[in-house]
């Protein structure tokens, strides 16, 4: 296999860190991490980015929102088990997980507008036009949100090409939410 599915003794020393924080975290180590591991600097960056998605003005659900739209776009088989159980422990209704893993339409309207602007932004490689722009805003969200909403697609375009790349599989432990 290309990219090994690190240990945390097997990792690259940088890596380390890392890699105990996410087991942490967790419980247990993610395959996706544990493949990223073998850069060094693409754990850490990614850790960070997320590190500062999180912490932006977007609340949960958004960002979630967010980020299954990203990963059901790229394809990213990981990425949407691990973000299915995560809407699911915030309380998302069935229906909103259901229409973000087929790329459908949202009943909410504040959250479709999360989703289509970042639907937007990545067709038009950030150049969103001032039409989907205003959708966005009238949505009720701000211009620092617009571009929160880029930082959350570069973080999660980051990890969903890893994860393609690496040929990381679904952790067990994700299983059921996929």
């Amino acid at each position: 296999m290309r990219f090994p599915a690190h240990t945390v003794d097997t990792a690259p020393e940088p890596a380390r860190r890392g890699l105990r924080a996410i087991e942490k975290h967790f419980g247990h180590l993610p395959e996706a991490a544990a493949r990223m591991a073998t850069s060094p600097q693409l754990l850490e960056g990614f850790q960070r980015l997320n590190a500062l998605f999180e912490s932006t003005s977007l609340p949960p659900l958004a960002r979630e929102t967010l980020i299954m739209t990203v990963a059901v776009r790229n394809g990213c088989h990981v990425c949407v088990a691990l973000h299915t159980g995560r809407l699911r422990a915030l309380g998302a209704p069935p229906e909103l997980i259901a229409a973000l893993r087929t790329d459908q339409p949202l009943e909410d309207h504040k959250l479709e507008g999360v989703r289509l602007f970042a639907l937007a932004a990545l067709a038009h490689a950030g150049g969103v036009p001032p039409h989907d722009l205003d959708l966005f805003l009238e949505a009720g969200w701000s211009e620092q949100q617009a571009l929160e909403v880029v930082l959350g697609i570069g973080t999660y375009t980051l990890s969903t090409f890893a994860n393609r790349l690496t040929g990381a599989a679904i952790d067990p432990e994700l299983a059921p939410p996929a």
